[in-house]
């Protein structure tokens, strides 16, 4: 249980609240590089409780800036993308990537007030199909070497979608991997051909046993978490009651991330990124070590459950999120279908728009959230207490460390009870082994 102090500290994300000071000291994902493609490369972008607008000028600099022209208050996501910058349509006014106002056309002719005029504007950056804000103060940290962020365009897919939550429970849910055995429940298995794209549906690591299977029957895991340079890894352990052990790895990225396995050729790295305090975005990485991913396939797979331009998913509380009951009784353990995302949506908007926290019991099974929100409320107080320059916060790094931070490893292996512990480090190394892109092997 947490008190509503406690809770509004570690949820709320407005620049003045504990958590938003937090936040806004790393890069988040803003948007989809695809949503700037077009004509018009201009997009509107509400992130950390403050309404911007993200454009492409005409040499091809991003820029993002506040959604309201200083003059007096119009919309610039309706703004005029032309003369390298963006101009309102209410006065004439001008504003470049750095915000600030270059013309006032109304004004009479020499006026030099436009010099005095600058917008909010972040530091944006692009890498591998997702658009990086940095909203915070100095200077920015640098990208850690994840494997999202340095394997080839070729090799990465991503994608979002839209949440009816605080971003809290969004990312709690990431870190919970009791859940799966009954969340993700399917009562009868899939064909693993067709599991490209689908998480769950993949056989065991180097045997027959269904994954959807080694969940359902044995749904009572040890968990074990360890503090690492960038969060927190977690190893969860099902006895296959033959003499096996099922391991699957997975991760938290601080400060909203996950990383976890898609399946032993694919990782997703997963930000779950506030838009306001009631409502977020999962942005999603998926990672291939083996062939190219196919971005086509995936891209259609996640369109027949999303609808453009917000990425919100067409299963959602308005239609009961497709519950149906014949389907919960034959098929799933939530009757709303086969696509876990509509499992976990359904799981953290059912909480209310911000958890009340006073009324929570946490577990054995809860390790992870605990551990997490220990290091949350740890960096919160660090971020309020320290000089400005971050140096105690998890993952706020100059180029030189961040370039020895790697991984996160993630994956599902089987192994002898008593090899456990190594077994998938070896699955890990042979991975990279044998990927086109992976050099550190």
């Amino acid at each position: 249980m947490l008190s509503q102090e406690r809770n509004d500290e570690i949820t709320r994300v407005g620049a003045d609240q504990p958590a938003g000071r937090l936040l806004r000291r790393y890069w988040m994902p803003a948007a989809l590089s695809e949503e700037l493609i077009g004509r018009r490369p201009v997009v509107p972008v509400t992130l950390l409780g403050e309404r911007l607008v993200l454009f492409r000028d005409d040499s091809g600099t991003l820029g993002l800036i506040a959604r309201h022209c200083p003059h007096r208050g119009a919309d610039l996501c309706y703004g005029r993308l032309e003369d390298n910058g963006l101009r309102c349509p209410f006065h004439g006014w001008h504003f470049d990537v750095t915000g600030q106002c270059v013309e006032q056309p109304g004004e009479p002719q020499g006026s030099r007030m436009h010099e005095g005029i600058r917008t909010p504007a972040y530091r944006v950056v692009e890498n591998n199909g997702i658009i990086w804000a940095y909203m915070g103060p100095g200077d920015a940290p640098a990208f850690p070497d994840f494997d999202c962020f340095r394997a080839p365009d070729s090799h990465v897919f991503a994608f979002k979608g839209l949440w009816e939550c605080n971003w809290l429970q969004a990312l709690e849910v990431g870190i919970d991997p009791a859940h799966a055995s009954f969340l993700h429940r399917f009562l009868r298995d899939e064909d693993p051909s067709e599991s490209y794209g689908k998480q769950f549906r993949a056989t065991a690591d180097r045997t027959d046993m269904p994954l959807t299977r080694v969940l359902r029957e044995f749904p009572t895991p040890e968990i074990n978490v360890e503090e690492t340079e960038y969060g927190l890894r977690i190893v969860t352990l099902r006895d296959l009651k033959n003499g096996s052990m099922h391991v699957r790895v997975t991760n938290q990225v601080f400060p909203c991330a996950i990383t976890i396995p898609m399946s032993n050729e694919m990782t997703i790295t997963q930000w779950h990124v506030p838009v306001d305090d009631e409502t977020c975005y999962w942005y999603s990485m998926f990672t291939s070590f083996a062939a190219p991913v196919d971005k086509v396939k995936m891209r259609e797979q996640r369109l027949k459950e999303h609808r453009l331009p917000d990425y919100a998913p067409l299963k959602n509380r308005t239609n009961n999120y497709g519950y149906d009951p014949d389907e919960q009784a034959r098929e799933t353990y939530t009757g709303m279908g086969l696509d876990i995302n509509v499992h976990d949506q359904w799981a953290v908007e059912s909480m209310g728009a911000i958890q009340d926290r006073r009324e929570e019991h946490l577990g054995q099974s809860d390790v992870a959230i605990i551990k997490y929100r220990r290091m949350l409320r740890t960096a919160i107080a660090s971020a309020a207490a320290e000089n400005g320059n971050g140096a105690d916060l998890p993952l706020v790094v100059g180029a030189e460390r961040a370039g020895a931070i790697k991984g996160p490893l993630s994956l599902d292996a089987v192994a002898p009870l008593d090899a456990w512990q190594k077994v998938w480090i070896e699955r890990d190394a042979e991975r990279r082994g044998a990927c086109p892109w992976d050099a550190s092997v």
